[in-house]
């Protein structure tokens, strides 16, 4: 599943924000790594991303962040929930960890270029 994805970048609070375009709030969001949140809509599908301190968790410089070419790859199973995030092309994060959250079976990709 593909859905454009807009997202943000604070300097000031070192934040980013990415958020699928067309949803409206959510109800869960699940800790799937140090500062990283996954936010969740009824359906346990995701809508957006939050992640504080982004900078130092992705261990890029602030404009690189604030490049409007982002991409996010959410992949799911019974078992397991994959994270990985792109600027420009360059893979800045890259997770796995079990999925404790009831997020069905799912390939999902947020991009700011659909």
């Amino acid at each position: 599943m593909e859905k454009r994805l807009i997202s943000s970048y604070d300097e000031e609070s070192d934040t980013f924000v990415g958020k699928v375009v067309g949803e409206h709030g959510y109800v869960a969001d699940y800790g799937i790594s140090d500062d990283i949140f996954l936010n969740i809509d009824k359906n346990n599908m995701p809508t957006s991303v939050f992640v504080r301190n982004a900078s130092e968790v992705f261990n890029v410089s602030g404009k690189s962040l604030q490049d409007g070419n982002v991409r996010i790859c959410i992949s799911c199973n019974d078992e397991c929930l994959s994270f990985r995030m792109f600027v420009e092309n360059s893979e800045i994060c890259s997770l796995r960890r079990r999925n404790d959250f009831g997020i069905p079976s799912l390939q999902y990709l947020m991009d700011c270029n659909i």
